[in-house]
């Protein structure tokens, strides 16, 4: 089994955490304020050189304004839709 940080789930995971902070319009020096980090902490994070664990992104939920639960139901959305596509199983 590969390590999650380079796995499909994880690539599926930090494209829906940026998304999100692109989506409220936050940059990424303005949450990494609100987290009280470096840009490039949070760069590495979105890029997927550094795994965040539960309660690393329940303080990036708080600090984008959005709900755990609601976060975690984006990501299964876009897990069932990613891992569900013929690319996905090899055949696209």
């Amino acid at each position: 089994m590969s390590k999650s940080l380079h796995s499909r789930e994880y690539a599926v995971f930090v494209r829906v955490l940026r998304g999100t902070r692109e989506r409220l319009g936050l940059t990424q020096v303005e949450l990494a304020k609100r987290l009280s980090v470096t840009q490039v902490f949070v760069s590495k994070c979105e890029r997927g050189e550094r795994r965040l664990d539960i309660v690393e992104l329940r303080r990036w939920c708080a600090a984008l304004g959005v709900g755990f639960v609601e976060l975690a139901e984006e990501l299964q959305a876009n897990l069932d839709t990613e891992l569900a596509s013929p690319a996905a199983a090899g055949l696209g």
